[in-house]
């Protein structure tokens, strides 16, 4: 049995403190976070210790969840690193790449997980998405919402798009030749939305599409082949994929529309919890070394990439 802590019980941290209680091989030894009210109700709620100081939980966990805010996040993972415990980090991993770098070689040092919570990677039909995918010539993503209070310290990048950075890298698999960014502040000094081109080496365009100025939710990714479109619904873990039809112009057109649309194919895909699967493969890399589902290189690139679009807008003076 696995004892795991939760640093931070706000909004993402309840949704991890929830998944610990219900996975059997792990025992919820305790949880943290600076307000007093909101972590004695939900160590209440789960039945558990809840302490102000997260530091009182070294000693008590082998696992935990940092879901603090990003500007804490290296200050609480390094304790925990440094004191051989395994950590899943909320994404972004931190606000620059040198501290992600070294918590990394930390626990290396240390000998211990770090895994960073980039959970689109669990999601069911990027998942089955991988499979189809060979020679992508173009992918589109729109990751759009509503501006939620809570989150103001993390710009539109580090908050949302970094989500399809992370996804876009890891199907094209090429070095990135260009990145241009455009964007702008409405409720934050730090971006609420942004456009991004990425130009890579083997071709491929990819354009990413990230807000918090709409009032429609929208999840989503298309990828452009030779004569096959991928379109995929990260909320809805829906995939399609539209081959291109032969042109029969002997067929009537009933006939041919009937062709036309025979043509799109609905992939099934293993509906889960995207979260809960990512805690489950942190817990199995942790505890049985199971093979990461990605490297700290790739994990490393991601923020690296996302943070090069941040130094775009602000040299644009779009974000501050």
């Amino acid at each position: 049995m696995t004892r795991v802590g939760v640093i931070g019980t706000g909004h993402m941290g309840q949704y991890h403190v929830n998944v610990y209680s219900e996975l059997p091989n792990a025992k919820l030894a305790g949880i943290a976070d600076i307000s007093e009210e909101r972590v004695e109700a939900v160590a209440k709620r789960f039945k558990t210790k809840g302490y102000t100081d997260y530091r009182k939980l070294i000693g008590q966990v082998d696992a935990v969840t940092v879901a603090v805010p990003t500007g804490k996040h290296y200050e609480v993972a390094k304790e925990f690193l440094s004191a051989g415990v395994h950590v899943l980090l909320e994404k972004p991993i931190t606000p620059t790449l040198k501290e992600a770098k070294e918590l990394y070689s930390i626990a290396k040092k240390k000998k211990v997980t770090l895994q960073v919570g980039h959970v689109e990677r669990f999601n069911g039909a990027i998942q089955e998405v991988k499979k189809i995918i060979k020679n992508p010539l173009l992918v589109e993503t729109r990751r759009i919402g509503p501006f939620v209070q809570r989150v103001q310290d993390d710009g539109v990048v580090l908050d949302l798009m970094i989500h399809d950075i992370d996804i876009v890298l890891n199907l094209v698999n090429s070095e990135i030749v260009k990145v241009n960014a455009v964007g702008g502040s409405v409720y934050t000094k730090n971006g609420d939305y942004a456009n991004v081109q990425i130009s890579f080496e083997n071709g491929c365009v990819a354009s990413l599409i990230a807000s918090r100025v709409s009032q429609e939710k929208v999840r989503t990714l298309a990828v452009s082949q030779k004569d096959v479109y991928i379109s995929l619904d990260y909320g809805a873990q829906e995939l399609h994929v539209h081959r291109q039809a032969s042109s029969q112009y002997f067929l009537s057109k009933e006939e041919l529309k009937y062709k036309q649309e025979s043509m799109i194919e609905r992939v099934f895909v293993h509906k889960d919890n995207p979260l809960k699967l990512e805690v489950k493969h942190f817990l199995d890399c942790a505890t049985k070394r199971a093979e990461r589902a990605l490297s700290p290189e790739s994990d490393l690139r991601s923020l690296e990439v996302a943070l090069k679009v941040q130094d775009i807008l602000k040299k644009d003076g779009v974000i501050k």
